[in-house]
């Protein structure tokens, strides 16, 4: 199907039509879902995991305060507050709101969705909140002023910036760097800002002075201000595609000085160091490197690097963060997290592990205070393992300072790791989850993403817990290329005309789980979001006899006019361009859309979207589900009026479609989704 694209109209967001047969579809869904004996049951399991008064609350350290957004059963849109640590470290920490966004919706008849908030430095007097319509990427932005707890009104010279997908942050209290939709030619062909303005207060948007501008068919364009006391520096950047940008220091009379590391390495300044990342060779250090250089003796011309991680064909960077003194640095051995402290001195780096790990965990830097101390925030979590928090200083001991409760039974579950071969060779780990001691095949369910970089790690859920372990289920994780649990070489493999690598991958490992006995291909369900829901729709289309239900969520699956919807342009460099003679073979064979079949037997789908959602086109599932439909398959729709991107703005939005999706794939790989055996 590529002449005639009779299914344009679905494109159309809100459109009467549109909107009409989506309402068709949803009540469709609802009948053969909702009405389930354990639906309701489970959509309010899944609610009460959702709004737990217990979970951890995360915080990010501004100042003498922790800053935290909490949403519960009774703030459904949640809270913006603050508490010490020395009221933290207490099982209930007195918090002080700041802002009520379920006050602030009601007051104004808006379905605000907090979008988060940029705290001034060096004070913490004021603030700019971020808030969304419904979920979507684009926001409004309202200066906040932190000692008043109320906003500053735009006639007061407070700064307030109209529904865009704004890029905002702090110069000084009178001065933000600004990038936002001003008008024709303001904008790239993402939606994302072109241009960077210098906006002080009191004057009008539109009279900010541009002090950088990007090219229309670059991604984005964005400035920040580095406020580290004796290292004050201004930077812009452009986005040429996703995956490559040009760095430039603003010096005086905004002259660009440009960072001349390769435009594909991650690159920013750190007081007196420039980190650099690179993803290809570079300097005779391999991709994936970090490099340390002194900032000044780059800009002259020196290339001497200080190595701070060097990669293995099975060690990969994960992540790293800075406290005032030292680097902690986040690695995968295959998919297994290890971490460390790197401290510089007169001699070169040392270093020394910061944490044990346990075996197939994983760990994350939460937050640290590196302007002011050597303080850090340490989370510990895995399959089965319910997170804790640990608080320390670097030099002394840490302390449990919280711990998440369980919230599934995990009595007889166990975690293992397997490696699957996949079409050309490669070993493609992945994870399982489930019984220790099971007696022959069960159902089970395989996630994937493969894309963009992104990495798939031991984590604790309890909604995958409740709602498909506690039930006799097994989980599997694919760790597919297209991510980058071994680096920038894993992420390249699966690039542009070789999506079909991660494609490979998956399939293997699902056949791997099958050959292993563990499953079956009529019990065997899948399911990804995203980037995961174009896997979800290669599966359909490439690999229908391996699996027996699919659960695609806001999913891309037109590969011939991604780049035409919404931020699908942005994508070109991970997919390839569709309007390029060279690439339009290889997406078309890509595209699930323009390859459905009426003489295929498709297993079981759902489709999930969101009309709100502006970072992937609603447009996707609808067209696919319409076309499903008119060839004589089996597919069910539903499409969240509200929620973005993320497919729900609350938990009890967020509680229905997932108990929707558990539902759907307990009727089809065995058993109900009340059943608790």
């Amino acid at each position: 199907m590529t002449a005639e694209d009779r299914f344009l109209w679905l494109e159309d967001v809100e459109g009467e039509a549109a909107l009409a047969w989506v309402g068709e579809r949803n009540a469709e869904t609802a009948a053969a879902l909702a009405t389930d004996p354990g639906f309701e049951a489970l959509r309010d399991e899944l609610r009460e995991v959702l709004d737990d008064a217990d979970r951890i609350p995360y915080t990010t350290r501004r100042g003498a305060h922790l800053y935290n957004f909490w949403r519960d059963a009774d703030r459904p849109k949640g809270v913006w507050r603050r508490t010490t640590l020395e009221q933290y470290r207490k099982d209930d920490p007195a918090w002080e709101v700041l802002l009520d966004v379920d006050e602030l919706a009601a007051r104004e008849g808006e379905e605000w969705v907090w979008a988060g908030a940029r705290v001034r430095y060096p004070d913490y007097g004021r603030a700019l909140v971020l808030l969304s319509r419904d979920g979507s990427d684009a926001v409004v932005v309202r200066e906040f002023d932190l000692g008043a707890l109320a906003f500053v009104p735009g006639d007061d010279g407070g700064f307030h910036v109209a529904e865009a997908k704004t890029r905002i942050g702090w110069i000084d209290e009178d001065t933000v760097f600004l990038g936002t939709d001003c008008g024709p030619g303001s904008l790239t062909d993402s939606g994302y800002p072109r241009t960077v303005r210098r906006w002080r207060r009191g004057t009008p948007v539109t009279d900010a002075e541009v002090v950088y501008e990007a090219e229309t068919g670059d991604v984005s364009a964005s400035g920040w201000h580095d406020p580290t006391p004796g290292y004050e520096r201004d930077f812009v950047s452009r986005h040429t595609d996703f995956f490559h940008d040009e760095l430039h220091l603003l010096a005086d009379g905004d002259r660009l000085v440009k960072i001349e590391a390769p435009d594909d390495a991650g690159k920013y300044a750190y007081r007196q160091w420039l980190i650099v990342t690179p993803k290809s060779p570079w300097l005779g250090h391999p991709a994936g490197s970090l490099l340390a250089f002194g900032f000044d003796a780059f800009l002259a011309g020196d290339r001497t690097a200080q190595v701070l991680f060097a990669p293995d064909e099975s060690t990969a960077l994960a992540g790293h963060s800075w406290t005032r003194h030292h680097l902690v640095l986040e690695t995968l051995v295959d998919v297994a997290t290890r971490i460390e402290v790197l401290t510089p001195g007169a001699d070169g780096w040392s270093r020394r592990p910061l944490a044990d790990v346990p075996p197939l965990s994983s760990v994350t830097v939460t937050d640290t205070d590196p302007d002011v101390s050597d303080e850090y925030f340490l989370n510990v979590d895995g399959f089965l393992q319910p997170s804790t928090l640990r608080y320390g200083h670097i030099g002394a001991d840490s302390e449990p300072i919280k711990q998440a409760p369980a919230r599934f039974d995990a009595r007889g579950l166990s975690v293992r790791q397997f490696f699957a071969t996949s079409a050309d060779g490669t070993r493609v780990p992945y994870f399982v989850v489930g019984p220790a001691d099971q007696e022959g095949p069960g159902p089970a369910l395989l996630y994937g993403y493969g894309g963009f970089r992104d990495q798939q790690t031991p984590g604790y859920s309890p909604l995958t817990g409740r709602a498909w372990l506690a039930r006799g289920g097994t989980y599997a994780v694919a760790n597919i290329r297209g991510g980058s649990e071994y680096g920038p070489a894993w992420h390249q493999a699966a690039l542009g005309a070789n999506r079909v690598r991660a494609f490979e991958d998956f399939a293997a490992v699902a056949a791997d789980l099958t050959a292993r006995g563990i499953t079956t291909p009529d019990r065997l369900g899948i399911t990804g979001a995203s980037n995961g829901g174009l896997l979800m729709g290669a599966m359909l289309v490439r690999h229908p006899e391996l699996f027996g239900a699919v659960v695609a969520k806001v999913p891309l699956l037109d590969m011939l006019r991604y780049h035409r919807l919404l931020a699908g342009a942005s994508w070109i460099a991970e997919y390839g361009d569709p309007d390029s003679e060279a690439d339009r073979p290889h997406l078309e064979d890509l595209s699930p859309y323009h390859n459905l079949r009426a003489d295929r037997p498709y297993p079981p789908l759902l489709l999930m979207t969101s009309t709100r959602d502006d970072r992937v086109h609603p447009g996707h599932a609808r067209k696919a589900a319409a076309r499903l439909r008119e060839l004589g398959h089996r597919v069910l729709f539903h499409e969240n009026t509200g929620g973005g991107h993320g497919g729900a703005s609350d938990n009890e939005q967020a509680a229905a479609n997932h108990a929707l999706a558990y539902t759907f794939l307990w009727r089809h790989l065995g058993g109900r989704a009340g059943r608790a055996d």
